[in-house]
């Protein structure tokens, strides 16, 4: 449709991460991989060679006591962060007006795939289009099951025409019966399902919002749920809130709720609203201050 010389896939580069740096450099300096693994096993997660210092009371009398240590930790953050490997994306596709050799330089991986040689942010940055395409084997379960209906009954089934008001879909699936079912067959998704009891489309739109880090360790599942069953208050800090909060019963779900109260109650231009959508999305502090 657009072209293959206005589309290519997107190059990603991993980093030295602070247990793989630690990891790397001990087997350059040749300290025994059991020490090494203990020491890297230290780190948190998530977390820099400097901060692991800082909050393990272990690791800073290594560094203080043993001189291989403090070497292997000096010369480990001196390389924290680094380019280690160029990948491709794993769905992105960039897509652009005219040719991508006017945007951005692009080369060929092994596979021989079209790929960019800058990453998403900075393609992002110069004003591309970037689309991520997810393959999915539920497609695939989907087609086999049309075809199976069709050759044992006969019949040719419209997915378009299926109805969302479905009352015994709505029934299985607040039983927690989603084996199968693509983003709800989890068995924190089954129990939260089985709380929330949906009962139209929007509920399940709701459900996948809900079922994220953020919500799941705070209050919100539970106040949605409250909420929605009658067994809280649906309460609103200010009257124009109700419009834009009513279909989540009064609780910040979404984005586009986030962009609608910026440009209702702060008087943002929607393309402001939308670059504070970003930053808070992203969790990018230029673009927030």
């Amino acid at each position: 449709k657009y072209g293959k010389e206005n589309v290519a896939q997107i190059i990603t580069f991993g980093t030295m991460a602070a247990r793989g740096s630690v990891r790397d450099v001990g087997r350059v300096l040749g300290i025994p991989y059991s020490k090494v693994d203990r020491i890297a096993k230290l780190i948190s997660f998530n977390r820099s060679l400097k901060t692991a210092i800082e909050e393990s009371t272990e690791l800073k009398e290594l560094v203080k006591e043993d001189p291989d240590i403090k070497n292997l930790f000096e010369i480990a953050q001196s390389i924290e962060g680094l380019t280690r490997h160029a990948s491709t994306h794993a769905a992105g596709v960039v897509i652009a007006p005219d040719k991508l050799t006017h945007y951005t330089p692009l080369y060929r991986t092994p596979k021989n795939e079209m790929t960019t040689q800058y990453e998403m942010h900075s393609l992002e940055a110069i004003g591309l289009l970037k689309i991520d395409f997810l393959g999915l084997k539920t497609l695939n379960v989907i087609q086999d099951t049309l075809e199976i209906i069709k050759q044992r009954k006969g019949e040719e089934i419209d997915l378009d025409r299926i109805s969302l008001k479905d009352e015994k879909t709505y029934r299985l699936l607040s039983a927690g019966e989603t084996l199968g079912v693509f983003q709800l067959e989890s068995r924190g998704m089954q129990d939260l399902l089985k709380k929330l009891r949906p009962e139209k489309f929007e509920d399940l739109i709701a459900v996948l919002a809900l079922y994220r880090p953020g919500p799941l360790h705070s209050r919100m599942v539970d106040d949605f749920i409250k909420r929605k069953h009658g067994q809280s208050k649906v309460q609103y800090l200010h009257p124009e809130l109700k419009p834009i909060l009513e279909e989540t019963y009064g609780v910040i779900l979404y984005q586009e709720q986030v962009m609608r109260i910026a440009n209702v109650l702060a008087g943002f231009s929607l393309g402001r609203a939308d670059i504070l959508r970003r930053a808070m999305g992203k969790k990018i502090p230029r673009l927030m201050d």
